[in-house]
């Protein structure tokens, strides 16, 4: 908590954007698992933590309802997205089959300059696995995806693979999964990257690297919703509690 704490007393509220800072700020939180799935937001509460009036904290769950990551309950409130073990087993088989298929087809399409960027990419990724950088790597993670993505040329996969990557389940699973295991993932999209790179490569082999790369991080993604299940009602702090303990510097 000290961490999260630390990370928002450097905010500086202003009354421009302030909805945005307020929405990145909660979402961090529950990114970092600060709130879990199921947990209540209290408005009043967070009001009287960040200093501000209802009307942001009210304009902020409606961007965390557009992304997914909170549901507005008429006449009850807003809870934290809980994900449940379906949501895995639908979402990620056809996110898999969809994104090989753009690998193998980004292969015959990629160019020169689009390799050297996923290098870049991969670079930096490696320096933040080492520094055990979790949103950098996540971050580089993302745009070494849609690098080859964006080179498949077809324009309906692109939209379909993206609009599954969008999914806030992704990015939630994902940055706990890349917490966990920062070393493993480099090294297969360093292998991805190799099969790019040779000229000779077989198309299906590529495909198949990248839906296997998926389809492995589906058993991590079911035991961290299980681990998550198992805190239930441990002897962690009530949501209530840990929004108390947020705190940020505002501007007068």
């Amino acid at each position: 908590m000290e961490k999260l704490t630390s990370k928002l007393s450097t905010i500086d509220f202003k009354p421009t954007g302030l909805v945005e800072k307020l929405s990145e700020t909660l979402a961090e939180a529950i990114l970092e698992g600060v709130f879990k799935g199921g947990d209540q937001l209290i408005e009043v509460d967070l009001q009287k933590q960040f200093g501000i009036s209802r009307t942001p904290i009210r304009e902020s769950f409606r961007v965390l309802e557009k992304k997914g990551l909170v549901e507005v309950v008429p006449r009850k409130g807003t809870f934290v997205k809980r994900i449940f073990p379906r949501d895995i087993e639908e979402h990620f088989p056809v996110r898999s089959v969809l994104e090989g298929l753009a690998a193998k087809q980004a292969y015959q399409n990629m160019s020169a300059g689009t390799l050297e960027m996923m290098e870049r990419t991969l670079a930096r990724m490696k320096i933040a696995a080492e520094n055990e950088d979790t949103k950098n790597y996540w971050k580089q993670h993302v745009l070494f995806h849609e690098a080859f993505i964006d080179s498949c040329g077809n324009q309906l996969l692109i939209n379909l693979v993206k609009m599954l990557r969008m999914q806030i389940m992704w990015y939630r699973l994902a940055y706990q999964y890349y917490q966990e295991d920062f070393k493993k993932s480099y090294r297969t999209h360093e292998g991805i990257l190799g099969l790019f790179k040779n000229k000779h490569t077989d198309p299906a082999k590529l495909e198949a690297a990248v839906r296997n790369h998926i389809d492995e991080a589906v058993t991590k993604f079911m035991g961290y919703l299980d681990a998550q299940e198992k805190t239930k009602g441990s002897t962690e702090p009530a949501p209530l509690k840990r929004a108390r303990r947020m705190s940020v510097k505002k501007n007068s």
